[in-house]
């Protein structure tokens, strides 16, 4: 059943001076859109590349944002240049930006698909389908556990319903009553499918059903049902009942893309959302209703005077400045809300309980801070990294959430961008590859896309690395795959004091932070120098100094080092062990220091040795200390296989300390493996 408009702002006069200025918002809307359309078309386009516009849907975010007070959140799907001018962003500021234009919202970092200005409470765009429900749960999260009364909203298409990623939000929005409305705009096309051929609901809202949530269909045409029925939402999710879901019923006047000739689409179909377009509905409306002609003809030829002028403007507008194009990949200064140094204490205990007491500290020092992910409140957490945290800080800041990383890490983007502290925990980093989204799409971007004006302060915890009868699911080491991407911090501790000194400084670091711990060293005892002042989030540490080799690993070959290290001794070699410790940032200056100390570079990693980061060390050092090496820089990992559960089988493949002995000997032109 559609649900038409209630009366929920009732009184004639309210209704008709909403509709008209709902038709000039609709109409600006629309003009906005034609023009970017024509700009982006023929052989010598103003605008490169895609866009995606969303002509018959203006009476969505117009209704919607009508029922929404000034500083709740909103989230839009990529085609959304007609939430982002709801919001506030101006004309100007977002023709600028899909222009590419220094003077766009977000200097031409973001083009049309993925605008973001948390600074006019648009939480942004999202060109990956689906990705915005997660981060909108975030936002919401955000906002019951600062109890400020704001709600968020994410639109979406009907296309994205069959997307994981929303499905997860939906879990976690119902397992936390969160103050979220998630808001599909179904117009009928997921791309170029038509959705009657992959959903086998009449209506999308009665999915809504099986995760607890109220659904509701309304006519996405009008905008004021979509005003009363996202006003009923927002009370509803203020009141801690939980999310809604609103389907808008809608049509997409024109193709997918701007350049998209339709020939999928038959003509019967675009004739009918043309015959449905909500702009000449409204139009009639108001005329029926006494809104004289000439008025409405006055209001349009404003509206496209205004639009104009803005192409004009923009048009005019420079490029952005090459020589910025890197800037703001990192934030530019230390943290800011750095806690006052703890007193030192010193005491000898095990990885885990190093982890744990960072994890304390750091819900100590910020009421901002918040520990979840599966399994961490109740029991403590699978490796007890947790345990006695939910008991000393409560459910609201340390929780156990759904089995769905997609929302673990989504939900932390969301609540980084609304000033939380986030600090998630991924069981097993094999588990990170079901939802890489949040982390690289997502977290890794908002600082350069926003021009530096915000970042995604969030640190993810997870453990690697082979241990006995671990299979080839539980056993990867995917440091690699991280520090690849700029935007992120990745560090893998190998002490019980890193582990807790390099948590705690992710903790407190503006940028987003992923830390790979080894469950290997988690029973692992040493010293540990509790307290002091919070270090960066950066810099390698010399375990081991000699002038014959440099040994340069990270994680749990540190161990394996230092012991062929002093093997090596017992031969007359000094060799030396970097510990790398942050890969993203890699510590270039201690890089180049163990090289020119020995000429002589051995790099070792547990993961297989093709592609990891070995190459990255080794490339930098062939690159920028040519000179100073005495012979070339050898890498030693795993060999290219995957890694077997038996422990008999994952000893012949791991490079231990004989392995390392070896390869340093062929180094000096010895043999044997001492």
């Amino acid at each position: 059943m559609v649900e038409k408009s209630a009366q929920v702002r009732p009184g004639a006069a309210d209704e008709a001076g909403f509709l008209l200025e709902a038709y000039r918002r609709m109409q600006q809307i629309r003009r906005f859109e034609q023009r970017v359309l024509a700009l982006s078309r023929g052989d010598a386009p103003a605008i490169a590349g895609s866009v995606h516009l969303c002509a018959g849907q203006e009476a969505i975010p117009v209704g919607a944002m009508a029922a929404l007070e000034p500083d709740d959140r909103v989230v839009a799907t990529y085609r959304g240049h007609g939430w982002a001018l709801e919001c506030g962003i101006t004309p100007d500021e977002l023709m600028a930006e899909i222009l590419h234009r220094a003077g766009g919202i977000n200097g031409g970092r973001a083009g049309s698909p993925y605008v973001i200005a948390p600074q006019r409470r648009f939480m942004g765009e999202n060109s990956i389908v689906g990705a915005g429900g997660p981060i909108a749960c975030g936002l919401a999260m955000a906002a019951q556990l600062q109890r400020n009364g704001r709600v968020a909203i994410v639109s979406f298409g009907d296309g994205a319903m069959s997307q994981g990623a929303l499905h997860e939000a939906f879990v976690f929005a119902a397992s936390r009553r969160l103050p979220v409305i998630f808001v599909c705009e179904n117009n009928g096309w997921s791309e170029l499918t038509p959705t009657s051929r992959i959903a086998r609901v009449e209506r999308l809202a009665r999915r809504s059903l099986g995760y607890g949530i109220e659904g509701v269909t309304i006519d996405g045409n009008d905008p004021l049902a979509v005003r009363d029925a996202v006003s009923r939402a927002a009370a509803h999710a203020r009141g801690g009942a939980g999310p809604v879901l609103v389907e808008c019923r809608t049509v997409r006047l024109w193709g997918h893309y701007n350049r998209d000739v339709e020939h999928y689409r038959p003509a019967s179909d675009k004739a009918a959302a043309e015959k449905a377009d909500p702009l000449p509905a409204l139009r009639s409306r108001l005329l029926a209703a006494g809104v004289p002609e000439g008025k409405l003809g006055a209001l349009d030829e404003e509206v496209a005077a205004a639009i104009e002028a803005t192409v004009t403007n923009c048009l005019r507008m420079a490029g952005p400045d090459p020589a910025t194009a890197r800037q703001h990949v990192h934030a530019s200064a230390a943290p800011s809300r750095l806690p006052s140094p703890r007193a030192i204490e010193e005491a000898e205990v095990t990885t885990i309980q190093a982890i744990n007491r960072a994890l304390r500290e750091a819900l100590e020092d910020d009421p901002l801070a918040l520990v979840y992910g599966e399994d961490v409140g109740h029991s403590g957490g699978i490796f007890g990294a947790s345990q006695k945290l939910q008991a000393d800080f409560g459910e609201s800041r340390v929780f156990d959430t759904p089995i769905a990383e997609s929302a673990i890490l989504g939900s932390a983007v969301g609540a980084a961008l609304d000033g939380m502290r986030p600090i998630v925990e991924i069981m097993w980093a094999d588990f990170l590859l079901v939802a890489l989204d949040p982390i690289v799409n997502q977290a890794a971007n908002v600082r350069y896309v926003t021009q530096g004006r915000c970042g995604a302060p969030l640190v993810v915890r997870t453990q690697q690395g082979a241990t006995p009868g671990s299979c080839a699911q539980h056993s990867q080491c995917l440091e690699a795959l991280l520090a690849h991407v700029p935007g992120l911090r990745v560090g893998v501790p190998s002490t019980p004091q890193d582990a807790y000194a390099m948590l705690r400084a992710a903790a407190h670091d503006p940028d987003p932070c992923i830390l790979f711990e080894a469950r290997a060293l988690y029973a692992m005892r040493g010293p540990v120098r509790f307290g002091g002042a919070v270090e960066p989030a950066a810099g390698a540490r010399l375990r081991r100094d000699g002038g014959d080799l440099a040994i340069v690993t990270w994680g749990t070959r540190v161990h394996a080092a230092l012991a062929a290290a002093e093997r090596l001794a017992a031969r007359g070699h000094a060799a030396s062990v970097l510990d790398l410790r942050w890969l993203a940032p890699l510590d270039d200056e201690a890089l180049a220091a163990a090289v020119q100390a020995s000429g002589r570079v051995l790099v070792v990693h547990e993961a297989n040795r093709t592609m990891g980061f070995g190459a990255e060390v080794a490339a930098r050092i062939a690159e920028r200390h040519a000179s100073s090496l005495a012979c070339p820089v050898r890498r030693l990992g795993a060999p290219d296989t995957r890694m077997p559960a038996a422990p008999a089988l994952q000893a012949a493949l791991l490079p231990d300390a004989d392995a390392i002995v070896g390869a340093a000997l062929a180094m000096f032109g010895a043999t044997g493996s001492g």
